[in-house]
């Protein structure tokens, strides 16, 4: 078992519906050494891929995003989900479909932020359908970039998702990977 799965098991709390509510160390209060952990072995699974850009989707990939920019001495680009006084036209629109609020985002990058020289590496805090996966790839794409790996701190294994992108050939890697949930028993099996 590694450090996630064991801080899953610590502090997870499964939720009706296929939830897992990892509130207190990832999506609302940030446990930075677990983040620092998850950067690490994240720069350690894609180690010789050639990455210049760190790309997510706001809001809780972010910390992991920063801190894995951090090491590799590269930006950190994250999709929008909200429009704003000051963004601009000039950017790059993806629609994705969020399994925990139930509902569909245009999640945008501004075009000066991902190039054709792009060699991205995509990460988030989980992979349920791929959808949020999905709408990065699809930025990239549009920008002419190349995406490199796609890491992702929690993979609901039990869902399509990280299926799907592997066998579109992408380099996916899941720290923790779910196999099952049991709500009544709070109980998780990791693969």
């Amino acid at each position: 078992m590694n450090f996630l799965e064991e801080k899953i098991l610590e502090d997870g709390v499964i939720k009706r519906g296929n939830i897992l509510k990892v509130d207190n160390f990832l999506n609302h209060q940030i446990d930075v050494d677990i983040i620092r952990q998850i950067a690490y072995e994240f720069k350690r699974r894609f180690r010789g891929k050639q990455v210049n850009k760190i790309l997510t989707i706001e809001a809780s990939g972010i910390a992991i995003a920063t801190l894995l920019g951090d090491l590799y001495d590269v930006p950190v680009v994250f999709a929008k989900k909200s429009q704003t006084a000051n963004s601009t036209d000039d950017k790059y629109v993806a629609k994705a479909y969020s399994f925990t609020h139930k509902c569909f985002n245009n999640v945008f990058v501004s075009q000066p932020y991902l190039t054709p020289d792009d060699k991205v590496l995509i990460v988030d805090d989980f992979l349920a359908d791929g959808q949020a996966c999905k709408a990065l790839i699809s930025l990239v794409k549009q920008a002419g970039g190349e995406v490199v790996g796609i890491g992702v701190a929690i993979e609901k294994g039990q869902q399509q998702g990280g299926a799907i992108l592997r066998s579109e050939g992408y380099h996916l890697e899941s720290i923790a990977i779910i196999d099952s949930m049991d709500y009544e028993k709070q109980e998780i099996i990791f693969r």
